[in-house]
């Protein structure tokens, strides 16, 4: 067996005998048993790494020589319907696996492969096609965050914009906003890459680059199907950007997704893509930015008592309960939570209105800084404070915030 510094929470396969078949099929018995997200085949020098993504956290699971794992390799991209001759070009690809016939419990494996210095890699994103969405009140947002976000999605017309990186939970909030607003009452359309789940009663289209289909095409093409309401997966140019301002000015309610670090870091990204201030200004309801956070194992947490520091959540007292922000919590290992202190994850939330003030100062250009500031001064709950509450609240560890929000997040306006 080669050496291969590994994670003590995870017990490392032995597939050194397994066919590649056998091999696929312990692999994916472990992923659904921990609920990963991702599985991972790295080529190296003198060996193939199978990694897991669980809880955002990238973990070893299993070491193959390097024909194995070429093997191995070959038959995920045979599964997927790519060109197994190809190695040179990376290749995208997709298969159904039914892992519970009985159960009905199917996944959509997308499949990526890349050409690296020892050979290819292989990155296989994991979908649940059988999972129940979740609703707006478990995802995380405080109570205030839930009925202004609410009030942005029941008016008539308008932009939300929903920001963070990669895998910070933004399709989950997405689709638990248009599960909210499938009521059967209104025409929903949406334009993503890719469909994740399957919505009744809701129009999803998906791009596609190999025929130059791009989000604004469908875009334009959606707007003549008379939507009440449009989902961009994401506002990546010049020209979905204008149009989705456009398309909110003119009385439909478009959601969408764009990269920015916080609520008011999005006009700035609005901005960069040539959007016209006083557009935005008018065309914005509300924006969203958040992250994900792991959420302690509750059968094996533990706890420490503050009376040596009772100010360490002086800043959310006022949002706490009277027996609330009085321990510090902290991960500890059980067989429960696969031995990592941690069984789910959780959102951190930054929700800003778009009040008057704030819609005057985004007309003027104002500043990112000006803008958060006024908004922080209307009773915004920064990243600061949301993952405090968190923390408060026993949901989450010290550790685990600092671990997963930036740290110019967490410090205080000087």
């Amino acid at each position: 067996m080669i050496a291969v510094e590994t994670d003590v929470a995870f017990q490392m396969l032995d597939l050194a005998a397994d066919s590649p078949e056998v091999a696929a099929e312990k692999l994916f018995a472990v992923l659904f048993e921990l609920g990963a997200s991702d599985l991972f085949l790295c080529s190296n020098e003198q060996h193939v790494l199978a990694l897991v993504r669980h809880l955002g956290i990238m973990r070893p699971i299993a070491v193959l020589m390097p024909d194995h794992g070429r093997r191995l390799i070959t038959l995920f991209k045979i599964r997927a319907s790519l060109d197994i001759a190809e190695r040179r070009r990376p290749q995208d690809g997709r298969w159904f696996y039914v892992h519970d016939d009985a159960a009905q419990t199917h996944f959509d494996i997308r499949v990526s492969s890349i050409p690296t210095a020892y050979g290819e890699d292989l990155a296989l994103r994991i979908f649940d096609r059988t999972s129940k969405l979740r609703d707006l009140p478990v995802l995380g947002l405080t109570r205030q965050q839930h009925q202004s976000l609410v009030a942005a999605l029941d008016a008539p017309g308008g932009l939300i914009l929903f920001t963070g990186p990669t895998g910070s939970g933004k399709t989950a909030t997405l689709y638990a906003c248009l599960h909210k607003l499938n009521d059967g009452h209104k025409k929903i359309n949406t334009i993503e890459d890719p469909i994740e789940y399957s919505l009744d009663s809701i129009r999803q289209s998906q791009i596609n680059p190999a025929i130059d289909l791009g989000f604004s095409e469908l875009l334009r093409s959606v707007m003549r199907q008379s939507p009440d309401v449009i989902m961009i997966g994401e506002i990546r140019d010049t020209e979905t950007a204008a149009i989705a301002i456009r398309a909110a000015n003119s009385g439909h309610l478009v959601l969408a997704t764009i990269h920015a670090a916080s609520a008011a870091g999005a006009f700035q990204s609005m901005r960069a893509l040539g959007v016209h201030q006083h557009f935005l200004a008018s065309a914005l309801r509300c924006v969203v930015a958040q992250r994900l956070v792991r959420t302690l194992c509750v059968k094996c947490r533990h706890s420490f008592d503050l009376a040596d520091a009772p100010h360490t959540f002086d800043e959310v007292a006022h949002l706490l309960a009277p027996d609330e922000g009085k321990l510090l919590w902290s991960p500890r290992r059980c067989p429960a939570c696969h031995h990592t202190g941690y069984d789910a994850r959780t959102g951190i939330f930054e929700l800003m209105p778009i009040t008057r003030p704030i819609r005057t100062l985004i007309a003027d250009n104002a500043s990112t800084r000006e803008i958060r500031l006024r908004a922080v001064e209307e009773k915004m709950l920064e990243f600061r404070h949301a993952a405090l509450l968190k923390v408060a609240n026993g949901v989450t560890s010290i550790e685990e915030v600092f671990r997963s929000v930036p740290s110019e997040n967490l410090l205080a306006e000087q």
